[in-house]
């Protein structure tokens, strides 16, 4: 009765009543007269820092007042958009969006946030909230997700690394959009739920058996067989360019070749990854992660099985190859990890963005440091450069000649400094191919064939450095040159021979013997033998007399 008496008075005569809310809880809940009105709820979400992830709060509090909704704790543009496609979405799914004044936090407030994942973690806590879905339900499990408008669960970057985040004492579940649930599985931390639209979630909450677990499976994919639709069979002739390839790939050296146009030096470059080794599970789970971050992977399995392969064009920044930037990002150096970084057209990149490379080819991973953090990229690349011997390109070749002068030429190859030359190993002249090679009938080795001895001589590189942090010999320091690289009194004359009358650094000096001893690791010796070392000497052909 005094609730029906109210509804006929005037606005502004109802706000010196105070109704029990047992008479008009509604009006309660939801009229802006009400002070001091508040529900708190609590939602765990992730975002990325770098290549980590970290959880992040999400905090949702509802007061009376008109209706507004805040989001605070550092969000980027695309956060702050979320206001309207969370709204959106609870009403598009069947739920109802509450009136007054919304007020999401996202802690820790001092770092910045950014990207769409929170939007379902928000739209939850808001429910939540609102006392449409019980709140203790949203404690056992973290979410990810981006809305659509219908309340459709979008895709989002970084499902590996928050599913390592993951510590399974504090989650029951994650739960990722459907697409990206096989990718977080390979993580096997926590189980990954995969969820459709935001109705499906709630159902879930209430009835945890509505869905089952992702199960894992990185065994299993990894093992497949892969498949290059590309093969060194393809290449006729250069059998010396492809005897260089195959040890930069047994002993993960960095190499350049130099020769004319249509001598061949992209086609074997992009078939260098189909005689590398596989990649082990560690190795696939960390490029994984890495073109996850970069919303690279097109692998439906969710995994990348296969070595990357990652080819610049020669117009790149330095940010856009080593990485960084206001928010820092990896760069091409850190996506090639595990895999290859071709450079084609070496001499037509900014010689300030060929000298920034420097630091990751010797460190192998690349340090992006800020007023506030500093964060670290993995760089275990192998490089594969190629250029034109000058600027015209046709200075080597019997079929055109070169119109260039010799101080246009000089100038062209000192756009390739003696510090980034000395940190490749291998340096390779690549005639242009006779016409007989082009029309020889003969079938050059396959990649498989090749592949069988890499994996061989790997497989000693591995049983030498057991007991170390590195794989294989490119990666020695001086004190692994010490004790993996002796020579006898012919080697040591050969060398300090070729050290004198070309004038090789002291790098260039340790570079001879990393790759002589990978030489001899392929012929299957104990010893580095003198005919090793001359052969490696010739594999530095771009060495200069300073």
């Amino acid at each position: 009765m005094l609730a029906s008496i109210i509804s006929l008075l005037p606005q502004k005569a109802r706000i010196g009543f105070l109704i029990p809310s047992r008479i008009y809880p509604q009006r309660l809940k939801t009229s802006p007269f009400i002070e001091n009105l508040t529900m708190l709820t609590k939602t765990i979400s992730f975002a990325l820092s770098g290549l980590d992830a970290y959880p992040v709060i999400i905090e949702a509090d509802i007061t009376s007042g008109l209706p507004m909704t805040t989001i605070v704790g550092l969000p980027d543009n695309a956060i702050k958009e979320s206001r309207e496609r969370v709204r959106l979405a609870i009403k598009n799914s069947g739920f109802s969006f509450p009136g007054g004044r919304i007020t999401i936090n996202l802690a820790p407030a001092d770092i910045k946030k950014e990207g769409p994942a929170f939007d379902l973690a928000m739209a939850l806590s808001i429910l939540a909230c609102d006392e449409q879905i019980p709140a203790q339900l949203l404690t056992p499990y973290a979410f990810l997700g981006e809305l659509a408008l219908d309340g459709e669960i979008r895709p989002i970057n970084g499902a590996l690394p928050v599913a390592l985040a993951c510590c399974p004492h504090q989650f029951q579940g994650l739960l990722v959009p459907a697409s990206n649930a096989k990718e977080a599985s390979l993580a096997n931390t926590v189980a990954v739920y995969p969820v459709k639209n935001l109705k499906e979630v709630v159902d879930f909450l209430s009835n945890p058996q509505s869905l089952s677990a992702t199960p894992c499976e990185s065994a299993s994919l990894l093992n497949q067989k892969r498949r290059y639709s590309i093969d060194f069979a393809d290449v006729k002739g250069q059998a010396y360019v492809k005897r260089g390839l195959e040890i930069a790939a047994s002993g993960g050296h960095n190499i350049i070749m130099v020769g004319p146009p249509g001598s061949g030096k992209t086609m074997l470059a992009k078939r260098l990854p189909t005689i590398l080794p596989d990649m082990t599970l560690e190795e696939a789970l960390e490029t994984t992660k890495i073109h996850s971050v970069m919303n690279l992977i097109k692998n439906p399995n969710g995994i990348v099985t296969t070595r990357p392969f990652r080819s610049p064009h020669h117009t790149s920044s330095d940010i856009a190859l080593v990485g960084g930037g206001s928010n820092p990002r990896p760069g091409e150096v850190t996506l090639a990890h595990n895999g290859i970084l071709f450079l084609d057209e070496l001499g037509e990149f900014s010689k300030h963005v060929l000298e920034v490379l420097r630091q990751p080819m010797e460190d192998l991973c690349v340090t992006v440091a800020r007023a506030n953090r500093s964060l670290i990229f993995p760089a275990g690349f192998t490089l594969v450069a190629a250029m034109n011997p000058c600027p015209c390109g046709w200075l080597m070749s019997s079929v055109k000649t070169c119109q260039c002068s010799p101080v246009a030429v000089q100038k062209y190859l000192a756009k390739i400094s003696g510090p980034l030359l000395d940190r490749i190993d291998i340096h390779l002249q690549v005639p242009a191919l006779k016409t007989q090679e082009l029309l020889s009938k003969h079938l050059p080795e396959s990649s498989m064939e090749i592949k069988h001895r890499t994996v061989g001589c790997r497989e000693i590189q591995r049983h030498r450095f057991k007991n170390s942090t590195i794989h294989t010999n490119a990666q020695m320091t001086s004190s692994h040159i010490k004790e993996f690289c002796t020579l006898d009194d012919e080697g040591s004359r050969l060398l300090k021979t070729a050290i004198e009358t070309l004038g090789f650094s002291a790098r260039a000096h340790d570079k001879i013997l990393k790759v002589a001893r990978t030489i001899s690791d392929l012929a299957d010796s104990d010893d580095i033998l003198p005919q090793h070392i001359a052969e490696a000497i010739g594999y530095r052909a771009l060495d200069r007399v300073k």
